[in-house]
């Protein structure tokens, strides 16, 4: 089923449903070992998830494998990223084409980063919008897309040294941002944030210019300070100055930083849903014991052992400003 339909029918029973990302391992790293993980949390009941796209030869196999199993063996909707910087149509027809034999029909179209030793003037598609025009042109409706949103704009839009957009860049984020979705995308999953209010506004801005579809916010589940800081070097979301105060606190602890991240995160949520958004996506680097201590926290889930360590110091939190993407 696509992802598209699944939200409508959770919308229609007014249902508050969930999604995990995940990363595909290097060629050396442990399959076995993610593919565990995988299971183990897709147990929880999840949506769909989404499996991230890594580009060339046998890591882009790699990733294909990977989502046939996810989709097959797991058993759980997968949503397969695609990035068409350092693609040939050769490269980007054959990934479309194994989706379609592995059951596969969710693509989160994505412009994606550069590729070394390539030009990217050289692509024969150039970004997502190119993208969800073949995929369209192409496939007709098989595939349900999903595009990538910015809250805060894309980071390209941010001047240099600078956390933040220009307001031109972020009204002309906005503007691209609405001519995927008229190309034929579905569905928007917003990149990390850490400000609430800034997801909230970008919501409203995008109904406001006519953006009609599902709009999910993607929260980092914080889980050690090494994927907190490739997450943010990555997305340059904004670090509000309470989260760089608390975060300092727990520099030199990686318990206590999940656990705050777990604090930070519930509380975001919370926020979210309480203004209506009855959808969450949490990128979980491949580790569980955050997301779902979170999702615990907001009853999403049961009790079990990867979350009652984490439980403490976070139900009595209302409100906040904090927001991860």
């Amino acid at each position: 089923m696509k992802v598209i339909e699944k939200l409508r029918v959770a919308s229609d029973e007014d249902r508050t449903i969930f999604s995990f990302e995940f990363l595909t391992p290097r060629p050396k790293e442990d399959l076995e070992k993610l593919m565990s993980t995988i299971d183990g949390m897709v147990s929880h009941g999840p949506s769909f998830c989404d499996l991230t796209w890594r580009p060339g030869g046998l890591e882009a196999d790699l990733t294909l494998k990977v989502s046939g199993k996810m989709q097959n063996e797991v058993g759980v909707e997968t949503l397969l990223h695609l990035a068409v910087t350092g693609m040939t149509m050769e490269m980007i027809d054959h990934a479309l084409d194994t989706a379609k034999a592995k059951g596969i029909n969710n693509i989160l179209a994505l412009k994606g980063d550069p590729v070394k030793g390539k030009d990217p003037a050289q692509d024969p598609l150039q970004c997502a919008l190119d993208l969800v025009k073949y995929i369209r042109a192409k496939h007709g409706d098989y595939f349900g897309i999903a595009v990538a949103g910015y809250p805060e704009a894309h980071p390209c839009m941010k001047p240099e040294g600078s956390e933040v957009a220009t307001e031109e860049g972020y009204q002309s984020d906005l503007e691209y941002l609405k001519k995927k979705v008229d190309a034929g995308a579905d569905l928007i999953i917003t990149q990390l944030f850490f400000d609430t209010d800034a997801f909230l506004k970008f919501v409203g801005d995008c109904r406001q210019i006519g953006i009609s579809c599902p709009i999910i916010p993607g929260i980092l589940a914080i889980s050690t300070h090494r994927n907190l800081a490739y997450m943010t070097k990555m997305c340059k979301p904004k670090i509000p100055k309470e989260m760089k105060d608390a975060l300092e606190l727990v520099k030199d602890d990686e318990e206590a930083l999940m656990k705050y991240g777990i604090q930070m995160g519930t509380e975001m949520c919370r926020k979210i849903l309480a203004h209506g958004i009855k959808t969450l996506h949490f990128y979980t680097i491949n580790k569980e014991r955050a997301a779902l201590a979170i999702l615990k926290n907001l009853g999403l889930v049961s009790d079990n052992e990867n979350t009652k360590s984490l439980e403490g110091g976070v139900q009595n939190h209302t409100g906040s400003n904090g927001t991860i993407h």
